[in-house]
């Protein structure tokens, strides 16, 4: 018997037979100019969307933050959807990335966390042995349904082309297994990750099975993620940074090229994101993923030669641009754009999260610059 085909491939292979059989520059009524650039295939635009789009910077955010904890607008899909949907119109982007937060799958894991003010998430108890990890959960995953809810909320609305003929992307998420581990492990936030690399390094029977679960919950997440309508699948390594190359290919490359592996398999790309990690960039193309998301420390052009231009890239403009003049970030945007080279697969975004404060107008005149440069 030959090998399965994969979803993924069907699509893109599609997608390649239209763009084949129409203008490169013409809107696909198959897929958005977002998904399009995922695959590396021709768009008339170069896609933008940014990372924590929906945040607390927009006023729009802030008034629903008033009544509802972060928490509280994650698990309740009306509301999740409603800032989901407001902020990707509000700024008038390519895709839309459903409003929820790394940590959710914690809980049915068997981990109790909590934000607290000026200090971020505290896990309770934190796993600092193999029976602790043995001792975590994988079979409620349903607990989570509330995300594929929202997201089918948010499919829902978006699911008419807009007036360009162009269907806006939906992008859910979830985090990659080093990074959740590193939460889990430390309780929290971390500078050294002293306690997650005292497992990693020490500990052969705790580590493996806390991989092995955290791929097992988290595949299955994005799989209601995929069946409730997102187009696309961003994987969170936020904290990857932290580890040396010889580190990441011992003990995260496995893991994560796993889970890669089978949400590619459910039939959609793939965008593997880290802080940090110019120099694990080669490694990470190693997961299969369709996408690589770049910081603002490394040039595009410089990291887009590196990987050969075999995958597509997202960025990487450095979030704090956006408080600049706008003499400087309308520069900074063009430097970005050129170094892309209008080379298909690449989608503008930022090289990380918008931060509080950040102010709106600057963020629409981004956005204004990218749509004045259709090819």
């Amino acid at each position: 018997m030959g090998a399965r085909p994969d979803p993924l491939n069907k699509l893109q292979n599609k997608l390649q037979t239209e763009a084949a059989l129409h203008a490169p520059a013409a809107p696909s009524p198959i897929a958005s100019r977002f998904v399009r650039a995922c695959l590396r295939l021709p768009t008339d635009r170069t896609p933008v969307w940014f990372l924590r789009q929906a945040g607390r910077y927009m006023p729009e955010y802030m008034a629903v933050r008033k009544h509802h904890s972060l928490l509280d607008i994650c698990r309740t899909p009306d509301i999740a959807a409603e800032v989901t949907i407001t902020a990707a119109e509000r700024l008038g982007v390519d895709a839309a990335i459903i409003f929820a937060d790394l940590l959710l799958p914690l809980t049915p894991m068997g981990l109790d966390f909590e934000f607290v003010a000026d200090e971020g998430p505290r896990v309770h108890a934190p796993i600092r042995s193999a029976a602790q990890a043995r001792a975590l959960r994988t079979d409620r995953i349903d607990d989570l349904r509330y995300v594929a809810r929202a997201i089918e909320k948010v499919a829902a609305h978006f699911s008419p082309p807009r007036s360009n003929g162009d269907r806006l992307g939906i992008i859910g998420f979830c985090g990659a297994p080093f990074t959740l581990a590193s939460y889990m492990i430390e309780g929290g936030s971390s500078r050294n990750y002293i306690e997650t690399k005292k497992m990693m390094y020490g500990d052969k029977k705790a580590w493996p099975i806390l991989m092995e679960k955290l791929v097992a919950v988290l595949a299955d997440y994005a799989a209601q993620q995929v069946e409730a309508g997102a187009d696309v699948i961003q994987v969170f390594d936020s904290w990857v940074g932290a580890l040396s190359p010889i580190d990441y290919r011992q003990y995260a490359l496995a893991p994560t090229t796993d889970l890669i592996r089978r949400i590619r398999a459910l039939g959609v790309p793939v965008i593997y994101f880290g802080v940090d990690t110019a120099s694990l960039l080669p490694a990470m193309q190693e997961t299969g993923a369709d996408v690589l998301g770049l910081d603002w420390r490394t040039p595009l052009d410089r990291a887009w030669s590196t990987l050969d231009h075999a995958v597509a890239v997202q960025g990487n403009l450095d979030p704090i641009t956006l408080f600049a003049p706008e003499e400087i970030l309308h520069a900074r945007v063009a430097e970005v754009l050129a170094q892309a080279a209008a080379r298909p697969g690449h989608i503008f975004n930022l090289g990380h999260g918008i931060v509080p404060n950040t102010p709106v107008e600057a963020v629409l005149a981004v956005v204004r610059q990218i749509k004045s440069t259709a090819r």
